[in-house]
């Protein structure tokens, strides 16, 4: 881990493209600001990693047997609906 002291205006370069200004310390808070290609995304660490926990949970959900799939296929079918397997 780098760790760094930066009084309020100065900067520090991430990689070519992401600039990060202290931009006032405020008590125990420090208010930043990020300067990057709208490509990058930046977010709270907790924000990500809730992200990441929906994403896991979302891989994991179980999808429907294929059987029970072609029932439901075949129960529209019935109804004159198409469906996007035709």
């Amino acid at each position: 881990m780098l760790v760094l002291k930066r009084k309020v205006g100065e900067k520090v370069m991430v990689g070519d493209s992401i600039e990060l200004q202290v931009l006032a310390v405020e008590g125990d808070n420090v208010k930043l600001g990020f300067v990057a290609p709208r490509h990058i995304q930046i977010l709270r660490k907790e924000l990500y990693e809730g992200l990441m926990q929906e994403n896991l949970q979302a891989g994991q959900r179980n999808s429907l047997p294929d059987a029970q799939a072609i029932g439901l296929l075949k129960s529209f079918n019935k109804l004159g609906l198409k469906s996007d397997a035709e």
